[in-house]
């Protein structure tokens, strides 16, 4: 995307409340790095368009788009699970 200069991404979300920083936050209260947005999550069989006040779950696909591809470390560093997960 932009001529290599963006990237979407998917993240599968795995944890819970204690061991993500994302799991039963609204996308609106996620502190999301500078040009990162969430377009829509993929719950089960359905297609959820991002929307303020929607609550990330466990087993979430959240698709992603990243205007800076310097960006990218941020955003998984974001969704990675504490070690309270294993």
């Amino acid at each position: 995307m932009r001529r290599g200069a963006a990237e979407a991404l998917e993240a599968i979300i795995h944890g819970d409340q204690r061991s993500s920083r994302v799991v039963g936050k609204r996308i609106e209260d996620i502190k999301l790095p500078e040009g990162a947005s969430i377009g829509c999550l993929v719950r089960a069989d359905q297609v959820i368009m991002a929307h303020h006040d929607i609550t990330i779950k466990s087993d979430d696909h959240v698709i992603m788009f990243v205007a800076n591809k310097r960006m990218i470390p941020k955003v998984e560093k974001l969704f990675q699970v504490g070690f309270s997960f294993i």
